[in-house]
């Protein structure tokens, strides 16, 4: 099994525009099957993450590349292409004093997790 977790992008990143068009269709095949052709895309595992929106109460779903810190714990992270602003999902999981669960789907298995967000220094573990 390889150690290094770290992709070599071969691929163009996709348009603001275009990312919320893939992401849903990419959440409706993580949720009808299991084939590494859906759950693995660029070399990447996917977690199907779904939280409360903070001010609708809606659910929302949203898949999501996800790597191992040296301890084992799934890291995802909430840059939507390098956009400026964060994408809902983070910021619904940042306010989630009334939700403050998440449920995650992988590709054999669900869980529900209460996530814990990494700021300033807390970051340099995971990105190594």
């Amino acid at each position: 099994m390889p150690t290094s977790q770290k992709v070599e992008q071969a691929w163009e990143t996709p348009s603001h525009d275009d990312i919320p068009t893939i992401s849903r269709m990419h959440v409706q095949a993580l949720e009808t099957m299991t084939a590494d052709e859906v759950w693995v895309q660029a070399g990447m595992h996917h977690v199907l993450l779904q939280v409360v929106g903070r001010k609708s109460g809606n659910i929302q779903k949203v898949a999501l590349p996800t790597w191992n810190d040296p301890d084992g714990h799934r890291i995802v992270v909430a840059s939507f292409a390098g956009a400026t602003a964060h994408p809902a999902w983070y910021v619904n999981l940042r306010d989630r004093e009334a939700n403050p669960e998440v449920f995650c789907k992988v590709q054999r298995g669900a869980f529900w997790s209460v996530p814990q967000l990494l700021h300033g220094d807390d970051c340099a573990p995971a990105w190594q």
